[in-house]
């Protein structure tokens, strides 16, 4: 069984929710210039893709601003 890294204090966990953020807002950039350019045959097979990518986002962002609220 692999071991799950548990954040050591609230600080850990907000820097690892804000890395999380970062990846997810890159990968929503690559999402929607895969689908612009196109490179793929069906680019609104995407849609869905990017539509739970916006959704992730707004989840992290809101779990951030509450875990800094703790924080303090």
């Amino acid at each position: 069984m692999s071991e799950r890294k548990v954040p050591e204090s609230p600080k850990d966990f907000v820097h690892k929710l804000r890395i999380s953020l970062k990846e997810l807002r890159e990968t929503q950039r690559w999402l929607k210039l895969i689908q612009k350019v196109p490179l793929i045959k069906k680019p609104e097979l995407l849609n869905d893709i990017l539509e739970e990518t916006e959704e992730l986002i707004k989840i992290f962002v809101t779990s951030i601003k509450t875990a800094e609220k703790k924080k303090k």
